[in-house]
């Protein structure tokens, strides 16, 4: 974005972190604007990698659309470097916007902000989720002012018509479910203030509790079940009383769920993980992911295959064995047998 800001031009996915664009196409990242511009999956066009043998392929063209074959482009992205090493990419960038409007609102319940969550029904460019504990310690750790309760923060992009069009939009449907006083950011320095309290709720988190280190993880399900999925997961940390933080894209049904963790209580570490694997198996029973946009790691490997089922696992196997006969690309990813 840096380098095609004089362009009018810019590039919407942003998962945060200290994120490359070649980590983002090995994992099919996605993040805060997914809602509107999609994932990684939509957004790369073609790919250069190495593969295990040394070759140099490419896949893939800048043209709209092909029906040329596999399409090895997508099979490369989110394959987190089990087939082949990417060595260059080729993404869609989009103009930017004409207008930009930000605006936090918050709810008397959780229920409240996921419900107009999923009333929304319009092309909404971003919309987060925090609930009420997270924004108190946004507010204890950043020196925020922000009202305590459950929040969302949304941003709206297009033409000053279609902005407008969608913020009234929105505005009917919160202010249905209970949404108080909206507080609306138009420029660039009023949108980045805004926005802190959702970029900061990680390190908020983990500053929250010293010496403390968080487990986090992702779950994705479909919009309608959101509420199912979501309330669920937050009165089950609540009533272990472990300290945690929750933030989400629930514009897309995806959530995070950091569980702060004192390492030296293994107690703690093992609740934190009884707590996992319940919202995982909750989001797959809802016809949902073990992991939105997380990846498949230590904590989600167990999942995979009740998610896809033998036949795609024993098909993923394949695939790896044929690309990668002797194993040596992340071979720690690959499952047994």
């Amino acid at each position: 974005n840096e380098a095609v800001k004089s362009t009018g031009l810019f590039f919407p996915i942003d998962p945060g972190a200290d994120a490359t664009i070649g980590g983002m196409s090995a994992t099919r990242a996605s993040g805060t604007n997914a809602v509107r511009y999609g994932t990684m999956r939509e957004n790369v066009l073609a790919l250069e990698v190495v593969t295990a043998s040394g070759e140099v392929i490419r896949t893939g063209t800048r043209a709209k659309k092909s029906s040329a074959g596999y399409d090895l482009t997508r099979l490369f992205v989110g394959s987190e470097g089990t087939l082949g090493v990417i060595t260059e990419v080729t993404v869609r960038i989009y103009p930017l916007p004409e207008a930009i409007s930000a605006a936090i609102c918050s709810f008397p319940t959780i229920a409240d902000a996921v419900q107009t969550t999923i009333q929304m029904g319009v092309p909404i460019a971003r919309c987060e989720l925090l609930d009420t504990n997270t924004v108190r310690i946004v507010n204890q750790q950043s020196r925020l002012a922000l009202r305590e309760g459950d929040m969302l923060l949304m941003e709206f992009h297009g033409s000053p018509a279609s902005v407008q069009e969608q913020v009234e939009t929105v505005q009917a449907i919160a202010s249905e479910n209970g949404g108080q006083t909206f507080e609306w950011a138009s420029t660039p320095e009023e949108r980045t203030r805004l926005w802190t309290a959702r970029h900061n709720a990680y390190f908020s988190g983990i500053q929250s509790r010293p010496g403390c280190r968080a487990i986090t993880t992702d779950a994705c399900v479909p919009i309608s079940r959101l509420a199912d999925a979501l309330l669920d997961s937050v009165a089950e940390v609540k009533a272990s009383g472990l300290p945690y933080f929750m933030v989400g894209h629930v514009g897309d049904g995806n959530f995070h769920m950091g569980y702060l963790i004192d390492p030296n209580q293994p107690q703690e570490t093992a609740l934190a993980e009884q707590l996992n694997v319940k919202l995982v198996k909750r989001a797959l029973d809802l016809g949902g992911t073990c992991t939105g946009e997380h990846g498949i790691g230590l904590h989600k490997m167990a999942f995979l295959e009740s998610e896809a089922g033998s036949g795609a696992m024993d098909m993923m196997r394949a695939i790896k064995r044929a690309l990668d006969p002797d194993n040596i690309l992340n071979p720690g990813k690959v499952l047994a047998p």
